[in-house]
């Protein structure tokens, strides 16, 4: 007889299947009491009321490449004012013939910004690569050498304006918010009393005003014959409102900073530059990316202000293209096609933070 005790087989008890799966995950999310069972039933009407007769507005009566009077009388959206406007929408009044430049400017803008979201490829090679697209299309825009017909500044509008006015103005605003941030945290009374004033002065008064200013009030200053560029007046505007926001967001991070970083780093022997380039700056900048983005988003729709001083970004285009007899009638088009384009530029602003966050995180370092 062996002595080796035999045991019957146990049967595997699967949970239930309102626990597990495509069921569960129902249950728990979305019939978790009354209260989300109540909220999940009343989102499914609206959605059931709004999506499908939006489908059938959108896509399926919707004409794409008509005539102003094929789109009358439609019950769908007459999407032919995109393809029949687009030149006019993306690059305004820059001349017709010409307006391969701006094109060209973009795309080149846009793949040195590709390119830059690479943080192994912040080296010197990257600097002179954006140093000499600045140049190419600076030349592109304006024209006047090798061969190419001048075009004055007034003439820029459109989507290469909005560009050019939002990541240069960001580009420029974030070390100068950076400066003046450390400056409000200085211990000499007229740094710090210089950078309070100035930071609550621009806090204290809309973009609009100053680029109202810039425009109207400034040349008054200026010596008889001299004058400044539009562009420029509104960029510098842009600058330095952004700046002032910049700066508190930046002063929030550094107020974060634990006393034993500073204490660490003079038992060192650091110098302040050396601590705040070293140890407190990368940590205070790591911890705003989020609000700091979030002031760079809303920089970059502010764009659209700087048709107070005639300058015609994409939005202020897209309503010039509205004007027209033909086209009276279909702003609702228009306006979805403009927020698709400010959608996809902030979209990719927030991307690429959560992406920098999670490379700065101390688990990727790890």
């Amino acid at each position: 007889m062996s002595g080796v005790a035999t045991h019957p087989a146990t049967e595997v008890v699967k949970p239930p299947p309102t626990q597990v799966g495509a069921l569960g995950w129902a249950r728990a999310n979305l019939f978790a009491g009354w209260f989300n069972s109540l909220l999940t039933l009343a989102t499914f009407y609206l959605l059931l009321k709004t999506v499908p007769p939006l489908i059938q507005w959108a896509f399926i009566d919707s004409l794409w490449n008509t005539t102003s009077e094929a789109c009358r009388g439609i019950d769908g959206a007459c999407w032919s004012f995109v393809p029949r406007n687009l030149r006019f929408i993306l690059f305004g009044f820059y001349p017709h013939d010409e307006q391969w430049r701006p094109l060209v400017a973009m795309v080149l803008l846009v793949a040195l910004l590709l390119v830059s979201r690479n943080r192994k490829l912040w080296k010197k090679p990257l600097a002179w690569a954006w140093g000499v697209g600045l140049v190419v299309m600076g030349v592109l825009m304006r024209g006047g050498i090798l061969g190419l017909v001048g075009v004055e500044t007034g003439e820029w509008s459109g989507l290469p304006l909005t560009l050019l006015l939002s990541v240069f103005g960001m580009v420029a605003a974030y070390p100068l918010g950076v400066l003046l941030a450390l400056g409000r945290q200085s211990r000499l009374p007229v740094i710090k009393s210089l950078c309070v004033v100035y930071i609550e002065m621009i806090r204290g008064v809309p973009l609009i005003s100053l680029l109202f200013m810039s425009s109207v009030m400034l040349p008054l200053f200026l010596p008889e014959g001299l004058t400044i560029d539009k562009v420029l007046r509104a960029l510098v505007a842009i600058i330095l409102f952004t700046a002032a926001y910049i700066a508190e967001v930046v002063r929030g991070g550094l107020q974060a900073m634990a006393k034993g970083q500073y204490e660490a780093a003079e038992s060192l022997g650091l110098t302040y530059g050396q601590t705040m380039r070293l140890i407190i700056l990368p940590q205070a900048l790591k911890i705003v990316i989020p609000p700091t983005v979030g002031i760079l988003i809303s920089a970059f729709k502010d764009t659209s202000l700087v048709v107070i001083i005639a300058l015609f970004d994409v939005l202020n285009t897209t309503k010039s293209a509205l004007q027209s007899p033909k086209w009276l009638g279909f702003s609702t088009e228009a306006y979805i096609f403009v927020a698709l384009i400010y959608f996809v530029c902030c979209y990719a602003m927030s991307n690429y933070s959560r992406r920098l966050e999670r490379e700065l995180s101390p688990e990727a370092r790890r």
